[in-house]
């Protein structure tokens, strides 16, 4: 069977999207706030308060396989989160928010 013309578009702009956004994020920046939230996370890490990004993507694609579309740290009522996004084979997108310092999946929903 195969998937639906919009499935297949939805994705591919999802992966332009992604190609890009990466893209831009390797260019040098100056003293940017994403800078401060790189140094934030490293410093998090090295003081144990948060767990390594790429155990939770891991983790993430156990449990939806696919291609990771997102991964960011965010702080919501004084808790870490890394929020993760994944693109799975049949085309649906996941997202999935880990807690930062156990690792505990706290949230999960499939996007539209």
């Amino acid at each position: 069977m195969s998937k639906p013309d919009y499935v297949l578009r939805g994705a591919l702009a999802i992966t332009l999207a992604t190609g890009v956004t990466l893209l831009l994020a390797g260019l040098p920046r100056g003293g940017t706030a994403h800078d401060e939230d790189r140094e934030m996370a490293a410093e998090l890490l090295e003081q144990g308060e948060i767990r390594p990004l790429d155990e939770l993507v891991a983790k993430a694609q156990a449990l939806h396989p696919g291609r990771v579309l997102e991964a960011e740290l965010e702080r919501k009522r004084g808790r870490h989160y890394y929020e993760i996004e994944i693109l799975g084979g049949d085309g649906v997108v996941w997202e999935m928010k880990f807690d930062a310092a156990t690792g505990e999946l706290a949230e999960e929903e499939q996007e539209d």
